[in-house]
């Protein structure tokens, strides 16, 4: 069962972009009569008092899209920009990512769908819920703990990545991190996690050196391995059972790319066959990434598919 979910205040006016607060309130829906469809920062706090930091942009019906493990604001934003003059979008930090809370500890998957929940409550009516890889996994969570969805959109949830098997890897990752041995953490997630195949790590491994031999003068990025860690220990807790998301009912579109590597084209198999009125897309030559390196096409797809909802 998902975490209560306490009643939410009304929406409220954002305020002035001078404020020194990160976290501001939510905007009032005047903010889209421009033309350019420009962003706003919101958050909220939680059932637990954890804020939780989105960015909103674009008229029309609401999508709210969850990025992956190892995201943020930023993960869902190739696709969004070619959707966003058509649907209202509401891209979350889920928590543990800035500029959101890192929450309490350890995380489960009904924490996220009590944030999800609080957000639906906000906006205000159902929605088209979005997500991609983990987040695809916290939307399933989510619509099967009967949050206001009108439909789902699933990029290759992870679901074989799941369970007690998980334990040792959260331990080592933290020892890692700890050590600051970003590469080696890097390294167990792709092999243990992801179930990356050889040749592609040792791809990913060369490229990264290449990355580091030219970035001595970069800026260093905010750690994702907080959320990761989070992430870690809800999947952790999971069930890989797929059986269990056969009482989703709304409308479903699962997408994949040709190219993932097993065991996640038989998983994705396997949850096809359980979700009751469910679309299946491949997407030639592409691979987990699609989302990032083909955004045209799984933003036409989602298009397409969110569209066919939409009255005429």
């Amino acid at each position: 069962m998902p975490s209560p979910v306490k009643p939410s205040e009304p929406f409220e006016p954002a305020e002035s972009s001078d404020s020194h607060d990160p976290y501001v309130s939510f905007p009032s829906q005047e903010s889209h009569e421009s033309h350019e469809f420009q962003e706003s920062d919101v958050s909220f706090a939680s059932f637990d008092g954890t804020a939780i930091g989105c960015r909103r942009v674009g008229p029309g019906p609401p999508v709210v899209m969850v990025h992956g493990s190892g995201g943020g604001l930023h993960s869902w934003r190739p696709v969004a920009e070619r959707l966003a003059d058509r649907f209202d979008l509401w891209t979350p930090a889920r928590r543990g990512y800035a500029p959101s809370g890192p929450g309490r500890r350890p995380k489960r998957f009904a924490d996220e769908v009590a944030d999800l929940g609080e957000l639906t409550e906000r906006i205000g009516r159902p929605v088209h819920l979005v997500g991609m890889s983990y987040g695809a996994t916290v939307a399933l969570h989510a619509a099967a703990a009967g949050l206001p969805i009108r439909s789902l959109v699933l990029w290759e949830p992870p679901l074989y990545a799941a369970g007690a098997e998980l334990a040792p890897v959260v331990a080592r990752f933290e020892e890692l991190t700890a050590r600051g041995d970003r590469r080696r953490a890097d390294r167990l997630l792709a092999e243990e996690v992801a179930r990356v195949p050889a040749a592609v790590l040792d791809l990913m491994a060369a490229s990264d050196a290449a990355d580091a031999d030219s970035s001595d003068e970069q800026p260093a990025e905010p750690s994702e391995a907080p959320g990761w860690c989070r992430d870690l220990e809800s999947m952790a807790a999971d069930t890989p059972d797929v059986r269990r998301w056969s009482s989703i009912t709304v409308p479903t579109l699962l997408m994949r790319g040709a190219d993932t590597w097993q065991p996640m084209p038989e998983t994705l198999d396997r949850l096809a066959a359980a979700l009751p009125r469910v679309t299946l897309v491949t997407f030639p030559g592409q691979s987990h990434f699609a989302p990032s390196t083909a955004p045209d096409a799984v933003a036409a797809e989602i298009d397409r598919f969110l569209s066919a909802d939409r009255p005429h």
